[in-house]
């Protein structure tokens, strides 16, 4: 099962800058419903990077900057990093959790941000059908991103409401629970380095992940 998580990971790394991008330019808006919230962002989408590739490419600090404060008010990483963490989340002194929740967004914010810009897509649409939500304060959200060369990628967002707005908590791409993998990797770290925290966080991985996306997907 291993040996097919990873080719599929690397072969979706372009695709979730699109995903990430997709979150930096949702509005955190209570009233929104989860669907309104993820479908206003679209327009907003499209226009933020068009036209500006060679710009980033030239000033990645500026969009990891962009990308870091547009995702704020949107996921709920101490829930996400809470969920990685699993099983392993209690033993955790208070320090050690929030320093995890950290290196885990500065990863995702590292590793993304090189790539964002690289993804060549033709389309981001969100379903006129939704799944009805099984629980008042959860809900997903089921989309599709459409690459140039006619790949289509289902991609679906869960999102969860904490006082009063709707946050992003986990993605699904294509089958694949993003979620669950990191929290698998996780689990696995701990075995290697015989649950000692401190050499866990010290090593949470963006490597693997940033020589992936260099190499492209398979």
């Amino acid at each position: 099962m291993m040996t097919t998580v990873k080719p599929l990971m690397a072969r979706f790394h372009k695709m979730l800058m699109a995903l990430l991008l997709v979150l930096a330019s949702v509005p955190a808006l209570a009233q929104q419903s989860p669907d309104q919230l993820i479908r206003s962002s679209i327009d907003d989408l499209m226009g933020m990077i068009d036209g500006r590739e060679s710009y980033f490419m030239s000033h990645p600090d500026e969009l990891k900057q962009m990308v870091d404060e547009s995702l704020r008010g949107v996921a709920d990483f101490r829930y996400i990093g809470a969920s990685v963490m699993g099983r392993y989340f209690n033993n955790a002194t208070p320090a050690q959790r929030s320093r995890f929740v950290d290196v885990f967004k500065q990863t995702l914010l590292d590793t993304y941000a090189k790539g964002l810009i690289t993804f060549e897509y033709s389309e981001i649409r969100v379903l006129d059908q939704q799944s009805a939500a099984r629980y008042e304060d959860q809900d997903s959200v089921d989309m599709e991103i459409v690459g140039t060369d006619g790949a289509v990628y289902p991609v679906s967002y869960t999102l969860r409401q904490s006082n009063g707005q709707w946050k992003v908590v986990n993605v699904i791409v294509n089958g694949i629970n993003l979620g669950l993998t990191f929290r698998n990797q996780f689990d696995q770290a701990m075995r290697q380095y015989n649950r000692d925290y401190d050499a866990v966080i010290n090593s949470w991985a963006p490597e693997l992940a940033v020589d992936e996306l260099e190499r492209g997907g398979a």
